[in-house]
C-alpha cells in the first residue's frame, strides 16, 4: 500500500508539470500576458468575475491563464481565492438609474428618451470568419474610436414610461426593506426569497441560464417576454464610512442591466399588466443578463398565482443545479478512482446472474 500511495503521489506531481508545460505551449511563440488577455478577451474575463463573484478584471485574467482558457476552472480559481479574503464591510445599493451608459438600448419602444445607444455589439455583425486577424500586428477596425458625447449622459428608464402609466408592476424598494442574505455566507434554504434567487442566479452558469431561459420561450413556461432595456456601462460604487456621515465613492464598476417585460393576465389582487424580470452581472454580459431576467421572471410564477408546470419554474430544481462549481464538481468526481464501489457493484451483478441461472 505505500509503495501504490508513493508512486500515486510521483505521478501526480509529474502531472503538475505537464500541466504547467502544456499551459505554457511551444516556447517559440510568445507568452501570452495578463495585460493581454484583460484587454482583448474582456467578455470571458467579465463572465469569470460574475460567476467568481469577484471584480477584479486582472485576478480573472490571471485565473484564466492559469486555466489554459478554461473558463470554469478559472472561476473555481476566483472563487477559492475570494473565500481568503477579509470582509471589509458593505457598500451602498448601486444606483444604476445614474449609469453612465456605453450602450443602451430597447426592444419594447423606438424612440426612448436619451435615445438608442447601440455601442459594441456583435448584435448585427454576419458571423462571419474575418482572415485578416491571423495577420501578425494591429488590424486596421481596433484603431481608437471616438466615442459620442451621449454616451456618458444619464438617461430615464424605458420602464418608466409603462410605469407612469400604471401599466407595470412597482417594485419600488418597501419602507424598512430588510438587509438581504448574503448567499456567500449563509446556505440556501427553501423556499428561498427573490434577494437569495438573484444571487444565485448572479453566480449561476451562463449555459444552464441560457438553457432554461431559452426553455421558457418554447413552452415550458408560457411565457411571452419582451426587452424593455438593457444597460451596459459604469456605475459609482459607495460606502458607508462610520468616521464620516456620508457615504464615500470608492471606485467605479461596469456592469449589465436588463429589465425584461413579461405578459400578465392579472389575479385577484391585481389587474391586468406587465410584470418584470430582473438580470444584473458584471462587465459587459449581455447574454447572461438577459437569461437571469428571464429565469428570474419565471421563478415568480408562485408569487403571482401562475401554475407552476416547467423546470424553470421550479425554484429547488434551478438553484441546486445552476452553480457551475457544484455541478463541475459532481460531475467530474467520476474521474477519481472508484474502485472499491465499483467491485462492490460488479460482485452483486455477478451473484444477481449466478441466481438466475441456477
Amino acid at each position: 500500500m505505500y509503495v501504490a500511495v508513493k508512486g500515486g503521489e510521483t505521478a501526480i506531481l509529474n502531472s503538475y508539470q505537464r500541466l504547467a508545460a502544456k499551459r505554457r505551449g511551444e516556447l517559440a511563440v510568445q507568452e501570452l500576458s495578463i495585460a493581454q488577455i484583460r484587454q482583448q478577451l474582456r467578455l470571458a474575463v467579465d463572465r469569470v468575475m460574475t460567476e467568481g463573484s469577484v471584480y477584479d478584471p486582472e485576478l480573472a485574467a490571471l485565473a484564466i491563464k492559469q486555466a489554459a482558457g478554461d473558463l470554469i476552472e478559472a472561476i473555481f480559481l476566483l472563487r477559492a481565492y475570494r473565500a481568503t479574503l477579509p470582509r471589509l464591510g458593505s457598500s451602498c445599493p448601486l444606483d444604476t438609474a445614474k449609469m453612465q451608459l456605453e450602450r443602451r438600448i430597447s426592444a419594447t419602444f423606438k424612440d426612448v428618451p436619451g435615445g438608442q445607444i447601440l455601442g459594441a455589439t456583435y448584435d448585427y455583425t454576419q458571423r462571419l470568419l474575418d482572415f485578416s486577424l491571423l495577420a501578425s500586428g494591429q488590424e486596421p477596425s481596433a484603431s481608437p474610436v471616438s466615442l459620442p458625447d451621449e454616451v456618458s449622459r444619464q438617461t430615464p428608464r424605458v420602464l418608466d414610461l409603462l410605469n407612469s402609466e400604471g401599466l407595470i408592476e412597482n417594485q419600488s424598494p418597501a419602507t424598512g426593506d430588510p438587509m438581504p442574505p448574503d448567499l456567500t455566507r449563509e446556505p440556501l434554504r427553501f423556499p428561498a426569497t427573490r434577494a437569495t434567487r438573484l444571487q444565485n442566479l448572479a453566480r449561476a452558469d451562463e449555459g444552464f441560464m441560457l438553457a432554461l431561459a431559452y426553455s421558457t420561450q418554447r413552452g415550458y413556461a408560457d411565457s411571452h417576454p419582451f426587452v424593455g432595456e438593457i444597460r451596459f456601462g459604469s456605475v459609482e460604487l459607495m460606502m458607508d464610512v462610520e468616521e464620516l456621515a456620508f457615504p464615500l465613492s470608492i471606485g467605479d464598476l461596469e456592469i449589465t442591466e436588463c429589465e425584461m417585460v413579461n405578459q400578465f393576465a392579472g389575479s385577484k389582487t391585481e389587474p391586468p399588466q406587465f410584470t418584470r424580470g430582473y438580470g444584473l452581472a458584471f462587465g459587459h454580459s449581455e447574454r447572461k443578463a438577459l437569461a437571469m431576467s428571464l429565469v428570474d421572471r419565471a421563478l415568480r410564477a408562485e408569487e403571482l398565482g401562475e401554475a407552476v408546470s416547467a423546470p424553470a419554474q421550479m425554484q429547488e430544481f434551478v438553484l441546486s443545479h445552476s452553480d457551475s462549481l457544484e455541478a463541475s464538481g459532481f460531475v467530474q468526481h467520476l474521474k477519481l478512482p472508484h474502485y472499491v464501489d465499483f467491485q462492490s457493484e460488479l460482485e452483486l451483478v455477478r451473484k444477481m446472474r449466478a441466481g438466475n441461472h441456477s
